[in-house]
């Protein structure tokens, strides 16, 4: 049995459920965080999230995220690594994602985007 999980291909990314995803305060707050640390590290692992709650709260939105094809999860060791996919994002629905983040980083006082959660400084490769 494969470790990797089951991702969405580019062409299954689906308009709704990405939308319907990043309707929940928690995704959307993962998904922010993401891509701010794009500039320093194409990926985050789970610990880097522990701000946003617990072990199986944050297991059922990284999930979701992966399954509605926003994120991208490799399995290295006990580790799981998350990238946005922002190539697949930008090919289905160009200007989405950096219009959704632009709104986030607006309204950021309002959404648990940063608070608590330690950002890693190094690449995580």
């Amino acid at each position: 049995m494969s470790r990797t999980p089951l991702h969405p291909t580019r062409e299954q990314i689906e308009l709704p459920m990405v939308l319907d995803c990043l309707s929940d305060p928690i995704r959307l707050a993962i998904v922010y965080q993401l891509a701010q640390q794009e500039r320093v590290s194409s990926e985050l692992c789970c610990g880097d999230f522990s701000g946003l709650g617990g072990k199986s709260n944050l297991a059922y939105h990284f999930a979701k995220l992966r399954e509605c094809g926003l994120m991208q999860t490799r399995v290295a060791g006990t580790n799981r690594f998350m990238r946005l996919r922002r190539e697949d994002l930008e090919a289905r629905f160009p200007g989405l994602l950096d219009a959704v983040l632009s709104s986030a980083a607006r309204d950021a006082d309002r959404l648990p985007l940063v608070s608590g959660c330690e950002l890693v400084e190094g690449d995580r490769k």
